[in-house]
């Protein structure tokens, strides 16, 4: 390792204990586009106390969220994890695209086996084409409960933000917090075939914040200066609830959702699905007021199940106010925002339709104008047999599951990816999932006399480059309910959504061919449809699923697998040599 790149480690080291006080540096760290990013990650288990209980957890380097990764556009990025932790783990890469890099990609059985205890796996990636906000989260069991952190995507060097440079850059992630072990609970919910304990809290970079017993110290401060303009990332990396955030008193301007720039608009609330990220702008007041400003995350639910109903809060208090005394600034008022309502979704469809691609020369939105393959997949809840011999928890005695067209996934014991390399598919997985529901009927009105699904380990098989157009819909099954589905692998533009049963003959006209939002993860309006097109551009095997963590693990999922084109940058190198093995 030359002087330069032994400079690079240690600034990057520097970088990751600043990003997780609370604060990222501007561009200094960087001083070359194109170079080497080395990181590692170190799953060990740590006792941490929340809500005046203690546990230990998995984490990454003992922190909870753990260390931000930064990169820039065209950097290769090598993240070395090493397992000390009792679970077998995978890391995946939220919305990076991973061309030619499948095997880096994380969901445990799809692209690799899981990184076993006293194991270690080098993730060997680039970051082509991106700049932005993401995350990176354990993607095996419900681990990435602590187990996740953000992925800051500088632009290349001297590449301007299309916004007014920031102050400062603060990552905020929301998370979700269990007094028990999550894996116990979602243990229990699979053997039972009810619905999971919800969790006991929120948190805004770890910390549940005021409003929760034994919190009020244990509470995110962000500190700002008067008059200026703060880029925070907001990031939902909690496992089962889409969440609104505001601060009170102020407004944001929504600048990139999913690591993609949008058309600027300003809002005083943001939602995000689990997921989703959303870059805002925040500016703030040039005369410093009297009063600290909460910073508040509670739940959007729409669906028939509990869910956490409680709100997360930081505290954003202006610089000035700390040379107060400490008697005048026990004066200031503590302010809060005002947030919709539970299941307000005339909010979240109004947010929704603002986010729009910039579709401009620097940064255009290529929209698949064309359609080679069509698919149209109902999203949902259903139910599967008890066992024999058991008493489940579900409705009329059957097991809670989920399905995409009415088939339940099940994840194999050997990764897809590997048996789809060596041709060897027998016994691991088939490629004839279907491309329309089984039995078509009245998604979205009274369920059907039969709600059981079947279940098996399917995919769809595309050529590369096929332009496909998917049509996502919701269904009332067990109660309708906005599901936020994530594509790996591809970005892709949504084209349209609406409430009721899509209609083939009269929604396509109203899609949006010219500056759709692209991004990794949309939301399925309850009882509604989301239409999506991407370009099958990237070989490998692609896991598409609901990222609420609950449904996932009831089978809410999918794989595509996209062959090799013909010339060498459309091919799946092979495998490297420390890929795990199960």
């Amino acid at each position: 390792m030359d002087s330069l790149m032994r400079a690079m480690v240690v600034m990057s080291v520097v970088i990751c204990a600043l990003s997780a006080m609370g604060s990222l540096p501007q561009l200094a760290e960087a001083k070359h586009a194109g170079i080497t990013r080395r990181y590692t990650f170190n799953i060990v288990a740590k006792n941490i106390r929340r809500l005046c209980h203690a546990k230990p957890v998995a984490t990454v380097n003992g922190q909870v969220p753990g260390p931000t990764l930064i990169a820039r556009e065209g950097d290769r990025v090598l993240v070395k994890v090493v397992n000390n932790a009792q679970y077998n783990i995978t890391i995946h890469w939220h919305g990076v695209r991973q061309l030619q890099s499948g095997w880096a990609d994380g969901p445990a059985y799809v692209t690799q086996c899981p990184i076993q205890t006293g194991q270690t796996y080098v993730y060997n990636f680039t970051i082509t084409g991106q700049r932005g906000t993401l995350l990176w989260h354990a993607h095996a069991s419900w681990l990435r409960s602590t187990v996740y952190g953000a992925i800051v995507i500088l632009p290349r060097r001297h590449v301007p933000f299309p916004f007014p440079t920031p102050h400062q850059d603060i990552p905020i992630i929301f998370g979700e917090w269990w007094n028990v072990d999550p894996e116990a609970v979602i243990s229990q919910a699979l053997q039972t075939g009810g619905a999971p304990n919800v969790s006991d809290s929120y948190t805004i970079n770890g910390h549940p914040g005021p409003l929760y017993n034994c919190s009020a110290k244990d509470t995110f401060s962000l500190m700002v200066a008067p008059g200026k303009t703060y880029l925070l990332r907001l990031i939902n990396a909690a496992l089962n609830d889409e969440l609104f955030f505001s601060i009170a008193n102020h407004s944001l301007t929504v600048v990139e959702a999913d690591a993609i720039y949008v058309k600027p608009f300003s809002t005083n609330v943001v939602v995000l699905a689990p997921g989703q990220t959303t870059n805002v702008l925040l500016t703030t007041k040039i005369q410093p007021p009297n009063a600290s400003f909460l910073m508040s995350a509670r739940p959007y639910a729409t669906g028939p199940a509990t869910f956490d109903n409680s709100t997360t809060a930081g505290i954003l208090q202006y610089q000035t106010n700390l040379t107060s005394s400490s008697s005048s600034r026990s004066k200031f008022r503590l302010l809060s925002p005002s947030l919709p309502t539970i299941n307000d979704t005339n909010f979240v469809t109004s947010f929704t339709q603002k986010l729009k691609s910039l579709a401009n020369n620097q940064f255009p939105a290529n929209v698949p104008q064309k359609v080679d393959k069509q698919f149209f997949f109902t999203v949902g809840l259903g139910t599967s047999p008890c066992p024999k011999n058991q008493t489940c928890q579900g409705p009329n005695g059957t097991k809670l599951t989920a399905s995409i067209n009415n088939v339940s996934f099940v994840l194999p014991s050997i990764a897809m990816l590997q048996t789809h390399f060596s041709g060897k598919l027998a016994g691991v997985y088939t490629t004839d999932f279907p491309n329309n529901p089984p039995f078509p009927f009245n998604y979205i009105g009274p369920p059907p006399n039969n709600t059981m699904v079947t279940s098996g380990t399917k995919a769809v098989v595309l050529k590369f480059n096929t332009s496909v157009e998917v049509v996502l819909q919701d269904t009332g099954i067990l109660g309708a309910e906005s599901h936020p589905l994530h594509l790996h692998g591809f970005n892709f533009f949504v084209m349209g959504q609406g409430f009721g049963n899509y209609d083939p003959s009269k929604d396509p006209a109203k899609f949006n061919l010219v500056d759709p939002m692209e991004r990794n993860t949309v939301g399925v309006p309850s009882g509604g449809w989301v239409a999506i097109r991407f370009l099958a551009d990237n070989p490998g095997v692609w896991l598409m699923h609901c990222h609420l963590e609950v449904h996932t693990s009831w089978g809410l999922k999918m794989a595509w697998v996209v062959m090799d084109g013909t010339l060498p940058n459309q091919k799946l190198p092979p495998p490297p040599s420390d890929l795990p093995k199960c």
